[in-house]
């Protein structure tokens, strides 16, 4: 019994116990051991993390694969898990233990440290897979993983090593992004460019051999910076090869201010002859642009900078090299200022000394940590480093050769823009929280890289003996008696970016390396589905380490989803006040609207502009769905074991069939194509406007009328569609379909293992052939129900004659302002035969649904009328008396007038350079869309208004 009101909230939790308790989503079901595997990976959330409308979206996506394929019979391995995420889990558990006032981290040490971070991961980790749960994530849960289990972890340390002794991971002194509050290089997905207004400060540098003299040009170069206090650490300036104003001092020195240091003048086409002076401050320590010129030009790189971002110069041997006793001074007075306030002293000595040519404003971007929010600082660290150009050739040849596919196709070139120009991988972390880079050094530090402390201490006895460090008596010594190593070697405190190991997620989740057995049947996975902003930091880094360790790529297809906006387009952020929590949402309108709503505005490459009035308007779907079941139920429609839908004998009945083959194919064929706002489209229109609105509309006189066969096939044939809808719409709404499911009928199994049913292009070829052009449908994946191959075009034209008919009249009506009382007359002008025996057949029922007084027929349409095109026909409807034309023209020419206006006022404003460069994108693009509206509108009016014509 179907309860009178759809209440989300009351049927959500209980459908999801019935799915748990049955293992409907655990791969490698029984029965399904011989079909053939669908897999997918979830690009695992941040195991602090809470769901936001982007988990949302991507989650949504993924169940609608997943659902789909496990109804088409296929063993579905959608494989969850969370990220260990090191910094904001460090973070949080470092908050923590402030705000409780207990030990800081360095005071606890770290083994007690990650004891409290594994113990905050039990109690409080992974609230987010509970929140997928309630959208209704249909994950194998029995698999899920964490990027630090044991297994994972074995798989991060066999891939190091064997990285390592390939000569593809090495430690290096390189510029990274460093955050001087959390102490640790991040990667740039952790680095937020932040528009600042700033200063730009032009300083004098003397020319060596000359008098400096500020008031004399030549005895000097301008260069202009927006951070004076790395000029500490310059070791050239650089003007372009081609500048003129600059080739007779290329080779030159200049005297460095305030330090005293004679640097070159070198020429390099970084320098940009247009932009300031065309003379640039080369800091090789302190900018990534300045480190390449650096390393062209073999240049000395200077950190005046420690991890704190202070200054520190006093024990810095590079600096203080050949340095003049006031320079020196200086230095010392400099010592341990914190970097802003640094650049205060050196700005006013440089002027104080008149170094200082000017200080303009600067409006310009700022790295800040995402985390932190203070600035990022290029720092010069020792590294661990993966060499990612050699690992990208295969990866990106994979995707030139067509083994791995982005849809949408355009965001093949952002992936070879980042390939083709990969940087070396900085992968270690200066935290406690992740895994623990798997090298040791020893008392001369001799790095040794393996899998165990074991191992490494095996490698390391072996080679200073052989080094004749110590005798083989004492390392046969140590290894009898651990405690003898005790310091013998140590460990590199540094852990891996979590990166790292997300890159093995699609095969590291399936017991690589210690089983392969998953592997060999779940990989390559079928499709990944994620955002475009880790293309390069997730997807680029799978592809390299699929293709290195499992020779071969880990996914055929790459579905990259836009991102969901506001109602208006803007961005959500916190700082706006416009983020949507999808949890609210699931709250108020039932997690089925969301997921509906996000995948009816999935169309490829553009944003999804949410509103919540949309998500309430697939709510009123979902009961218009519910209230259609209970129809069906109130009218004992019910289905036979052995009904036969294409064995139906009422036109009616035949045309909903039809009808039916019909939306099932086309949404199978959008989903397969990653077409999800087409699948879902296509699956509204047919339950809301084909089944609800006309189909049970025009079957009510029989639902109603004296039992017959008729009326007997007609409950059965209601019942019928109502369980294709369900299936229909089960990957979109899965807890109300499934509900429906459930207490509409006796039924041996869970709707969301129930066969699909098939599209009719490919049942026999799906089926029948013994070959497939597609080997990845097989042809057992359920059995063949005759209906597929169904089609019956002679009801389609009998009521689709009928709909397009009523529509017809029913949009005239409503563009004349016809009330709903005033009954019309309609004219079949030249009606055929057919068309004649139709409207007889029908007449009342269109005469109802089209407020029509009476059907007549004519050689021609009278004078005056509305002429409607039906289907290659005429029907006219006469609007002489009916309505009053001159007023009708005043109201449409009225509105025609306001749609002008509002195009005229748009265009002005998009044809207005100032306003469109100047313009939030969003706001601009709202003004576009205002303009499509008008112009829509205006269409629709003009077309009213020829009607209006034709009828006088």
């Amino acid at each position: 019994m179907i309860e009178k009101t759809y209440q989300p909230a009351d049927i959500e939790g209980r459908i999801a116990q019935a799915w748990d308790a049955e293992g409907a989503f655990k791969a490698g079901r029984p029965e399904r051991r011989d079909a053939i595997p669908f897999s997918i990976v979830i690009p695992p959330p941040n195991v602090t993390g809470s769901l936001h409308m982007g988990h949302a979206l991507n989650n949504t996506l993924q169940d609608i694969l997943c659902r789909f394929e496990r109804m088409r019979g296929r063993d579905v391995l959608w494989q969850p898990g969370t990220d260990h995420a090191g910094i904001a889990t460090q973070m949080v558990v470092e908050r923590q233990l402030m705000e409780r006032q207990e030990p800081s981290r360095r005071d606890m040490g770290r083994e007690k440290f990650l004891e409290r971070v594994w113990q905050w991961k039990a109690e409080s980790g992974g609230v987010i897979v509970n929140q997928l749960k309630r959208l209704g994530a249909s994950c194998d849960w029995s698999r899920e993983r964490f990027t630090m289990d044991e297994g994972l972890s074995r798989a991060v340390a066999k891939v190091f090593v064997e990285l390592h002794r390939q000569g593809l991971i090495y430690k290096d002194k390189r510029l990274v992004n460093w955050d001087p509050k959390l102490l640790t290089a991040i990667s740039d997905l952790e680095v937020q460019q932040v528009e600042v207004k700033g200063n730009l400060w032009h300083l004098r540098y003397p020319l060596d051999g000359v008098e400096f003299n500020p008031d004399d040009p030549e005895t000097f170069i301008v260069v202009a910076t927006t951070r004076p206090e790395t000029m500490l650490g310059d070791t050239a300036v650089a003007v372009n090869p081609d500048d003129v104003r600059y080739s007779h001092v290329v080779g030159r020195n200049v005297i460095l201010p305030l330090v005293g240091r004679k640097i070159p003048i070198i020429a390099d086409d970084y320098s940009d002859p247009e932009k300031g002076s065309g003379a640039v401050k080369i800091t090789p320590a302190h900018d990534f642009n300045d480190f390449e010129v650096g390393r062209r030009h073999n240049l000395p790189q200077i950190n005046v900078l420690d991890i704190e971002g202070r200054i520190d110069l006093v024990d810095n041997e590079a600096y203080l090299h050949g340095l003049p006793d006031d320079a020196a001074q200086f230095a010392e007075e400099l010592h341990g200022l914190e970097r802003f306030a640094a650049r205060k002293s050196i700005v006013a000595r440089l002027e104080e000394l008149g170094y200082l040519e000017k200080i303009e404003p600067n409006v310009h971007m700022v790295p800040h940590g995402d985390r932190s929010g203070v600035v990022i600082e290029p720092y010069l660290t020792d590294q661990w480093y993966v060499d990612a150009k050699t690992l990208a050739q295969p990866a990106i040849a994979a995707v030139r050769s067509g083994a791995t596919t982005f849809v949408p196709k355009n965001w093949e070139k952002t992936y070879f823009e980042w390939m083709d120009n990969i940087q070396p991988w900085c992968i270690s972390r200066q935290l406690w929280w992740g895994h623990q880079i798997p090298a040791w050094y020893g008392p001369d530090g001799k790095v040794f890289v393996a899998e165990t402390e074991d191992e490494a201490v095996g490698n390391a006895l072996g080679y200073y003996v052989e080094q004749e460090v110590i005798t083989p008596a004492q390392a046969h010594a140590m290894t009898q008696d651990a405690s003898l190593r005790d310091g013998f070697i140590t460990r590199d405190e540094d852990v891996l970016d979590t990166w790292f190991s997300s890159a093995l997620w699609p095969f590291s989740t399936l017991g690589w390396p210690d089983d392969d057995t998953d592997c060999k049947r779940y990989y390559p996975t079928n499709v990944l589905v994620t955002g475009f902003d880790i293309i390069f930091f997730w997807v680029a880094r799978m592809m390299m380490m699929g293709l290195h360790f499992m020779d071969d790529v880990p996914f055929p297809t790459v579905y990259i989803h836009a991102l969901v906006r506001d109602e208006k387009g803007a961005k959500m952020s916190k700082s706006k006040g416009n983020v949507i929590d999808p949890l609210h949402l699931i709250d108020d309108y039932g997690a089925d609207a969301l997921r509906f709503t996000l995948a009816a505005m999935a169309a490829q490459g553009r944003d999804i502009k949410l509103a919540s009035s949309r998500v309430e308007g697939y709510r009123n779907f979902a009961t218009k769905l519910w209230n259609s079941s209970r129809f069906a139920e109130m009218n004992a429609c019910a289905l036979p074991a052995d009904f036969d839908p294409t064995a139906a004998k009422q036109t009616l009945n035949r045309w909903i069939a039809h009808e039916t083959v019909r939306a099932v194919r086309e949404v199978t064929e959008a989903i397969e194509a990653y077409r999800f706002n087409d699948a879902a489209g296509a699956a509204y229109r047919f339950v809301w406007n084909v089944y609800c609105d006309w189909y049970l509309e025009l079957a009510k006189p029989v639902l109603l009328g004296e039992d017959s066969p008729a009326k007997a096939e007609t409950r059965a044939m209601v019942a019928w569609a109502r369980d294709e809808i369900l299936k229909l719409l089960h990957p979109f709404m899965p807890f109300i379909t499934e509900e429906l499911w459930a207490v509409t009928a006796e039924r041996d199994t869970l709707l969301t293992l129930t066969p699909w049913s098939r599209k009719a292009e490919t049942a026999v070829e799906v089926f029948d052939a013994p070959a497939l052009t597609d080997p990845m449908v097989p042809p057992v994946i359920l059995p063949a129900p005759h209906v597929a191959d169904f089609s019956d075009p002679a009801a389609e034209a009998e009521i689709g004659w009928v709909v397009d008919l009523v529509t017809a009249i029913r949009s005239v009506r409503a563009e004349m302002n016809i009330t709903p009382s005033t009954l019309t007359p309609l004219v079949l002008a030249g009606a055929s035969a057919e068309t004649r025996d139709r409207a007889q057949r029908w007449s009342d029922v269109v005469k109802r649904m089209a407020r029509l007084g009476e059907i007549s027929f004519a050689d021609s349409a009278p004078q005056g009328a509305v002429q409607l095109l039906i289907r290659g026909e005429v029907a006219a409807l006469p609007l002489k008396g009916v309505i009053d034309v001159a007023a009708e023209q005043a109201r449409l020419d009225k509105e025609l007038a306001k749609a002008e206006a509002d195009i005229k006022r748009v265009d002005a404003k998009l044809s207005n350079e100032k306003f469109v460069a100047n313009a939030p994108e969003e706001i601009v693009e709202e003004e576009k869309e205002k303009r499509e509206a008008a112009v829509a509108r205006k269409a629709k009016i003009l077309e009213a208004l020829e009607r209006l014509k034709n009828a006088t």
